[in-house]
């Protein structure tokens, strides 16, 4: 049997229409831009640690070692490539005749 549902059960959705500045969405950008490259970093410096690590014959297992690396070097890659369809989209933009 199917039942009929209410609005009780489906949760709250705020879907009005909000109105933000162009100055507050620059800054929300900006800041999940700073986030984002933070958290490269973040990675990149865990897989050097992890690196000397091994290297110095300290207590780490090979495998949490190339399992840093890769997460680091997927993350590098990832905004690698986020960076090159911003450039793309941004030349395309600019290529675009009013």
């Amino acid at each position: 049997m199917i039942e009929r549902i209410s609005n009780s059960s489906l949760p709250n959705l705020n879907l009005q229409k909000t109105s933000t500045s162009p100055a507050d969405v620059q800054k929300s950008f900006s800041s999940w831009l700073k986030d984002s490259v933070q958290e490269v970093n973040n990675a990149q410096l865990h897989s050097d640690q992890m690196t000397e690590k091994l290297v110095r014959g300290e207590q780490v297992q090979l495998h949490e070692v190339m399992i840093a690396a890769s997460k680091a070097s997927v993350t590098l890659q990832a905004t690698i490539e986020v960076r090159n369809k911003v450039v793309e989209a941004y030349k395309e933009v600019m290529r675009m005749q009013l």
